[in-house]
C-alpha cells in the first residue's frame, strides 16, 4: 500500500536552567554570584529528501524528540546546547497541525528546510541578578519549556496533470504508452492502488508530469473506500484530464460518469473544480453502435462548459497526440507556479499563548487555593525563602491575571492563600 499518510509525534528540546552559586575561593571570602546560563534546547527541523518517495518509516517510528539543554554550572559554566532532530520527509510532504487540521508547512520545494518547533530558551544564572542592594541573588531563571504537538504528515504527488476517471476506463494503458510509467495492466475492478507519475514528452515542447490518480467511485469524498486517500493527490495537479468508456463496454454511461467524478471533485474540494479539465473518450475503436454517437453526446454536454472532448484509443494510440498537445497548450497559458499550500497554523503563536488553564477556588471564608501546571512548575524553580524570589513569584502571579482573579472572589487583606503545599497571607 502506498504510505501517503502518517501522523507523529515531535516535541523540541526543554531550556537548560540557570544555576544558582556562588565564588568559593580561598582568599576571596565573600564572591559574587558564578551560576552559568542553561543551554538552548534542540530543535525539531523537516527537511526534504528527494531520495525518499512514500511515508513509510513513520509508521514504524512515531515519536521524535530534540535533545533538552543542559543546565547552567558553577563558574559561569554554560550549559550544552541540546541538539536538534531532522525528520526528513518526501517531498510534497504536507505538515499539519492534527487536532486542527491546519497547514504547518508545505515541503514542496526540494531544498526546503523548516524549523517547526523552536527548542527552550537556557534559563540565565544567578549572576545575572546580582545589584547593588541584592548582592548574593539565590534564585536564577529556569530554562524555556519544550514544545510539542501531534502532526499530520500527507504526501500529495507533484504533477502538473491529474488523469481520473472510474476503474477499467483505461487510464493505465494511456499513461504507459504516452509516458516511461510502468503500471500494471489488468482487468481489475478493485482499481489501481497506488499513483502512478509518468513524464510525457512531446517534440519541440517542454515535457510535462501526468499521475494517474486512483480511480475514484461514488461517496469518494465521505470517505467511502480510500476516497480521501485519492482525492488528495488532485489537489497539486494544475490541469485535470477526465478518462471515460466511450464505448460503454462495461455497461456505463460516460456523460454520467464525468458528472459523478466532478461531483466527487466539488464535494472534497470545491476550488478543484475550477481547474481546467479536458476530456478523454476512449475505446472509440470499440464503438459499434449506428445510433447516437457518444462523442457527439459528450461534446454536447460538456464543450459548451469550457471542456473540450478528444475521441482517443488508448490500446491503437489514435487520437492521443492532439490530446496531449491540447493539454501542453493549456499548461502553457498557466502560471508555473507549483500549487503551494500557505501556512495556517504557528506553532510559535501557540505557545506564546499556552493554554494551561489554572483553577483558583475559595475553599471557605477566608481560605482561597489556586493549582495549575504553569504554576507548580514556576514553584519548583523559585526560591520563595529569598525577598527577590517572592517578589518574582508574586510578579507571576500578577502577569497571569491570577491576583486579579482572587479579587473578584472576594479575597481581603490577612486572608490565606493555600498553592501546592505552601500557605500565605494575602496583603494587598
Amino acid at each position: 500500500m502506498f504510505a501517503d499518510r502518517a501522523k507523529i509525534f515531535i516535541k523540541s528540546g526543554k531550556g537548560g536552567d540557570g544555576h544558582v552559586s556562588f565564588r568559593r575561593e580561598l582568599f576571596v571570602p565573600n564572591g559574587g554570584p558564578d551560576g552559568g546560563d542553561g543551554g538552548r534546547g534542540g530543535d525539531v527541523i523537516f527537511v526534504v529528501d528527494e531520495g525518499l518517495n512514500t511515508l513509510t518509516d513513520f509508521r514504524h517510528i512515531r515519536k521524535y524528540v530534540a535533545q533538552p539543554g543542559e543546565d547552567g554550572g558553577k563558574r559561569n559554566r554554560h550549559g550544552k546546547d541540546g541538539e536538534d532532530i531532522i525528520i526528513k520527509v518526501p517531498l510534497g510532504t504536507i505538515i499539519k497541525e492534527a487536532e486542527s487540521d491546519k497547514v504547518i508547512a508545505d515541503m514542496s520545494d526540494s531544498s526546503k528546510q523548516v524549523v517547526v518547533l523552536k527548542g527552550g530558551r537556557g534559563g540565565k544564572g544567578n549572576q545575572h541578578y546580582a545589584t547593588a542592594t541584592m548582592q548574593a541573588p539565590k534564585y536564577a531563571q529556569p530554562g524555556q519549556q519544550s514544545m510539542e504537538l501531534f502532526v499530520q504528515l500527507e504526501l500529495k504527488v507533484i504533477a502538473d496533470v491529474g488523469l481520473v476517471g472510474y476503474p477499467n476506463v483505461g487510464k493505465s494503458t494511456l499513461l504507459s504508452r504516452v509516458t516511461n510509467a510502468k503500471p500494471k495492466i489488468a482487468n481489475y475492478h478493485f482499481t489501481t492502488l497506488n499513483p502512478n507519475l509518468g513524464v510525457v514528452d512531446l517534440d519541440g515542447t517542454k515535457g510535462f508530469v501526468i499521475a494517474d490518480i486512483p480511480g475514484l467511485i461514488e461517496g469518494a469524498a465521505q470517505g467511502v473506500g480510500l476516497g480521501h486517500e485519492f482525492l488528495r493527490h488532485i489537489e497539486r495537479t494544475k490541469v485535470i484530464i477526465h478518462m471515460v468508456d466511450a464505448a460503454s463496454t462495461e455497461g456505463r454511461d460516460p456523460v454520467e460518469d464525468i458528472k459523478k467524478i466532478n461531483a466527487e471533485l466539488e464535494a472534497y474540494n470545491p476550488k478543484l473544480l475550477e481547474r481546467p479539465q479536458i476530456i478523454a473518450a476512449n475505446k472509440i475503436d470499440a464503438i459499434y453502435s449506428e445510433e447516437e454517437s457518444p462523442i457527439h453526446r459528450l461534446r454536447e454536454e460538456f464543450e459548451s462548459q469550457g471542456i473540450k472532448v478528444f475521441p482517443i484509443s488508448a490500446v491503437s494510440g489514435k487520437g492521443l497526440k492532439e490530446l496531449l498537445y491540447a493539454v501542453h497548450s493549456l499548461l502553457e497559458s498557466m502560471d508555473s507556479e507549483p500549487v503551494v499550500f500557505e501556512q495556517e497554523f504557528f506553532p510559535g503563536e501557540y505557545m506564546d499563548h499556552p493554554e494551561e488553564p489554572f483553577t483558583v477556588l475559595k475553599l471557605e471564608d477566608g481560605l482561597f487555593s489556586i493549582e495549575g501546571p504553569r504554576i507548580e512548575r514556576m514553584l519548583g524553580y523559585t526560591n520563595l525563602e529569598s525577598e527577590k524570589g517572592f517578589m518574582f513569584f508574586q510578579n507571576f502571579m500578577k502577569d497571569n491575571g491570577i491576583l486579579e482573579e482572587l479579587e473578584r472572589l472576594g479575597i481581603t487583606d490577612g486572608d490565606t492563600v493555600k498553592i501546592y503545599g505552601h500557605e500565605f497571607d494575602y496583603y494587598k
